[in-house]
């Protein structure tokens, strides 16, 4: 059974420990981004501030609802302990099925308990963080959910994207050149000067916001696909200030649109690949025309930075699946792809089924001809565990040849402009570089040639394999069995 609301799955989160509350006051000015940072780093629990300076009782912040596995596995409905692999496969099966929104009345979304319109519009209510020492100003969406709607098509868009508070009204924004929403607003708003209109939910139930990240393709509702990972329908309810949809159980929603005649000052900020994002630039500037929100309302966050945490753990487990899929649909015998949070959106590992420069080749092809955020991927046989580093390290540093087995390509127009290795006009081009290291044996090598692999599963025969672990605890050592992927 899903979690109706980021309540019930915080009260789970607490009984399983994955949880703790602070009682002690923090402050939103870099104290309560600095906590989290540092809890990231050394893999702890989700953090709930339950006094923040300067606020009301009942005005508090959450950062890492998703920031292990083991809470993604919890958010889920698997056990706590489950392997990452299983993690993959689990969302693997769940993300081809599409359930459909239901629609409720106002009277039954709990995001309408209080709704400031107009003049009552103030940002400044929510205690917004200022999350690292060097940002350009307090983050109010770092982790939330951004819906905008292309009217030709009638395809509303859920993604996740930075924004800012500029004012008491106003916020500045930066969504990528080549994510969906500004292609939408490029397509359907800009030429004809028209104002977007835009919904910035906050505290969602968790696997919507896991769907606001994954790669879905255009045309699709990530709200289906949400209810599809829940295994029911997202409850969603109207706007007050225009025609789109939010889920009815979040926290906190922000309504306004986004103007196609105005820029703000946006950033820097220190982003999802580990690295403070550059200078000051221009930013979109939403107008917020109404502010809704529950009672006591939890404002999450995620204190971005050196990998892993919420982004790049969701990001490890919808960009792997979405790049598997595209994979095996062009034909490539791929067996596994895994994309580590530490390395999220700039490597990824692809077990392929057959070797050889030619089906590298064809991985790379892949990679460069879509729209592109990955630049570095690491192809390895079927004999290698793609979610073990350690095999993947050996296979790189045995099989990898250092001159014929790095493949290399260039693109224009779909780089990542966060790529901390790109030159500053590599980033404003969209420009970059993707190489696929060739990590499989080639496959013009005869069998007698490929050397066999010193590992307990290669080297052994099956009997010995089985005497062995048949008497593993016999031997004493039982608590050294491994479950791998973990």
């Amino acid at each position: 059974m899903a979690f109706r609301d980021l309540r019930e799955f915080l009260a789970v989160l607490e009984r399983t420990g994955d949880l703790i509350r602070i009682k002690t006051e923090v402050d939103w000015d870099i104290e309560a981004g600095a906590i989290s940072r540092r809890v990231f780093e050394e893999k702890g629990p989700c953090l709930w501030f339950e006094k923040i300076k300067d606020y009301p009782e009942g005005f508090t912040l959450l950062n890492g609802p998703l920031g292990t596995w083991r809470r993604v596995a919890i958010a889920l409905g698997l056990d706590p302990e489950t392997p990452v692999r299983e993690i993959y496969r689990e969302y693997e099966r769940r993300v081809e099925r599409r359930i459909k929104p239901r629609i409720v009345d106002p009277s039954e979304a709990p995001c309408k308990e209080n709704i400031l319109l107009g003049e009552d519009v103030d940002l400044y209510i929510l205690p917004a963080p200022m999350i690292h020492e060097g940002d350009g100003g307090r983050y109010i969406g770092t982790w939330d959910i951004v819906i905008c709607e292309d009217p030709e098509r009638g395809w509303t868009n859920w993604g996740m994207y930075r924004f800012m508070v500029h004012n008491k009204n106003f916020l500045a924004g930066w969504p990528q050149a080549t994510s969906h929403l500004a292609m939408i607003m490029k397509e359907r708003y800009l030429p004809w000067n028209k104002p977007m209109p835009v919904a910035l939910v906050i505290g969602a139930e968790p696997l919507c916001h896991m769907a606001a990240t994954a790669p879905v393709p255009p045309g699709e509702n990530e709200a289906e696909v949400a209810g599809g990972l829940r295994g029911e329908p997202v409850d969603l309810v109207k706007c007050e200030t225009c025609d789109l949809f939010v889920p009815a159980h979040a926290e906190i929603v922000i309504e306004g649109e986004i103007l196609p005649d105005i820029i703000v000052p946006d950033g820097p900020f220190g982003e999802y690949p580990g690295y403070r994002s550059g200078t000051m630039g221009e930013g979109v500037a939403f107008r917020v025309k109404a502010i809704t929100f529950r009672n006591n309302p939890i404002l999450t966050m995620t204190a971005l930075g050196v990998p892993p945490d919420d982004s790049s753990i969701a990001a490890s487990l919808t960009a792997a699946i979405a790049m598997k899929k595209g994979l095996q649909r062009r034909g490539v015998p791929v067996t596994d792809v895994y994309v580590p949070p530490e390395g999220v959106t700039h490597l990824v590992i692809v077990g392929v089924k057959e070797g050889g420069q030619k089906v590298v080749r064809r991985v790379l092809e892949f990679f460069t001809a879509r729209r592109v955020m990955v630049n570095k991927v690491i192809v390895v046989d079927k004999d290698v565990d793609v979610f073990d580093m350690g095999q993947v390290l050996h296979a790189f540093a045995t099989k990898c040849h250092p001159g014929r087995g790095m493949l290399v390509d260039y693109h224009e127009g779909r780089g990542n402009a966060l790529t901390p290795c790109y030159s500053a006009e590599e980033r404003r081009r969209l420009k970059g570089a993707f190489v696929a290291f060739d990590a499989t044996w080639p496959d013009d090598w005869p069998q007698e040639l490929i050397p066999v692999k010193a590992s307990f599963r290669d080297i052994y025969s099956p009997s010995i394999q089985e005497k062995v672990l048949s008497r593993w605890s016999e031997y004493g050592l039982e608590k050294f069995s491994s479950k791998g992927g973990d």
